[in-house]
């Protein structure tokens, strides 16, 4: 018997060429991974049922809960620059959607779970590997207050996936608030199907920007509340130092949350010019110009939605301008999101004129001298405390800011209203002790592969939970990589 899960599906009932109906491909051996209890209690489902055997067999698609609607969605996209018209859920299938306790709506989505319509001559799975590293950096950024696809449950399948080398499968149960992407609106645009532009429009306004359902141009309203979010996302992405990896348009999901932990990774010493993915051999999607991109997928996204900005040549200008301002607004957007970021990184709750210069400063500091993004931070975090003891993360940086620079900013620090209490309370807030550090994540997955050990994987999990708080028996995960244990390159897993 599998867990009940109140199911409430709204995708499924759009029209079929929105995505193919199909089963998961079952497995020959699921085995439960990890569930996550909080997470499982927020969706309203019994974290108990999933447990054990039933458990592990919906995971893996062995078997389907009642109410559940199995499809594979249907969707284009830019990828490098480059449009492919047919992608879609290649080794993806969305058993449904649940309402949170909150009224949320989320979507529950099978990843690793089997050849569809649109794998493109894949096996449709997943190794092991790229399960562990969704799971751990997917909760690590939920857990840092980024907005985020999450993931419920992980489970093995009994099975060998073949890449490189044969490596044991694996399929994650990943919750989202929707997986409509701008990809998905690329698609039906591509097929001039404005009918169906007009019917995800509608569904994507209802589901994630209600507000703007009445609204004299929707589609002006949806790109405006699109790029709206996603400047706020840059900016939080890049003030902890990630590189998302694959910033494609069928990676942009339209509610604003992060999707796909491929080739991701977080910055150990700062380099605005990094770039980990094994695929971005020309730094397409390096930190520095991740902002540029999501302006990039912006305007894609405005194309796409062209044939829905009115009824006449002179209404179909008029919105084309707005559209375009739209997208011309995006980075100071951007750097608006950012700017205040990194005053709140510095523990300034005012504005004052040389902020920015303060704030630029340091990071050419920090860049010249291969400092660690994040200890850096965490270490000013030390120095605005008054107590001692909670200085022992600052041990673990190298290469601290210089001290004309440091003289500066406690002087700026003394103009600011704030009582020092307050102030380092709200710096551990955004300038956490632990991240999920690329050769811990590394670690964690060659326990796992080689020699079947998930100890080091749960283990990071746990730490992870709490990413702000630090004490000496967690050392282990705050401290940056030696040089033997430095990531050069991180793949897509795919």
């Amino acid at each position: 018997m599998t867990p009940p899960i109140p199911f409430d599906n709204s995708y499924a009932s759009l029209p079929e060429r929105f995505y193919a109906r199909l089963r998961p491909v079952p497995v020959r051996a699921p085995a439960t991974i990890r569930v996550n209890g909080p997470l499982a209690d927020y969706l309203g489902i019994d974290r108990a049922a999933l447990e054990g055997d039933d458990g592990a067999a919906l995971t893996t698609g062995n078997r389907l809960p009642e109410g559940a609607e199995p499809i594979a969605m249907a969707y284009a996209g830019h990828q490098f620059g480059q449009f492919n018209p047919q992608l879609g859920d290649g080794r993806a299938i969305l058993l449904g959607e649940v309402v949170a306790r909150d009224g949320v709506r989320h979507d529950l989505h099978l990843k690793g779970s089997g050849i569809t319509p649109y794998s493109r001559g894949g096996d449709g799975r997943s190794p092991l590997g790229p399960v562990l590293r969704e799971y751990i950096v997917s909760e690590a950024m939920h857990a840092l207050g980024i907005p985020t696809t999450r993931s419920l449950m992980a489970a093995t399948t009994g099975e060998r996936v073949l890449r490189e080398t044969p490596l044991p499968g694996a399929v994650l149960l990943r919750v989202a608030r929707s997986h409509i992407r701008v990809g998905t609106f690329e698609l039906f645009a591509s097929r001039g199907d404005v009918e169906g532009l007009r019917i995800l429009l509608d569904h994507a306004l209802a589901r994630h920007y209600p507000e703007h359902v009445d609204a004299p141009v929707p589609a002006i309203a949806f790109l405006r509340a699109v790029g709206e979010r996603q400047a706020a996302l840059i900016a939080r992405w890049q003030l902890l130092g990630f590189i998302h990896g694959v910033m494609n348009t069928d990676n942009m999901l339209v509610c604003g949350d992060t999707i796909d932990y491929g080739p991701c990774a977080f910055l150990d010493a700062y380099d605005p010019a990094k770039v980990f993915s094994s695929i971005d051999q020309f730094g397409r999607y390096a930190y520095r110009n991740q902002a540029p991109i999501a302006r990039w997928n912006l305007a894609a996204l405005a194309r796409a939605l062209i044939a829905l900005f009115g009824e006449d040549e002179p209404a179909i200008e008029r919105t084309a301008e707005q559209a375009q301002a739209i997208i011309d607004a995006f980075p100071e957007q951007h750097a608006q999101a950012h700017r205040k970021g990194l005053r709140h990184k510095l523990g300034l709750s005012t504005d004052e004129d040389g902020d920015e210069a303060l704030a630029s400063e340091l990071l050419q500091h920090m860049h010249e001298r291969g400092a660690d993004f994040t200890l850096t931070f965490r270490h000013l975090t030390d120095l605005a405390t008054e107590t001692p003891a909670q200085h022992a993360v600052s041990a673990l940086l190298a290469v601290p800011p210089t001290d004309a620079w440091l003289e500066r900013w406690r002087a700026r620090l003394a103009r600011d209203p704030r009582h020092p209490t307050e102030r380092a309370d709200d710096m551990r807030a955004v300038n956490p002790a632990l991240i999920p550090r690329n050769h811990r994540i590394e670690a964690a997955i060659r326990a796992a592969e080689d020699q079947g050990d998930l100890a080091p994987f749960h283990q990071l999990v746990d730490a992870l939970e709490d990413p702000s708080r630090y004490d000496p028996s967690r050392a282990s995960f705050a401290r940056p990589p030696r040089p033997e244990e430095r990531v050069a390159r991180t793949f897509c897993g795919t």
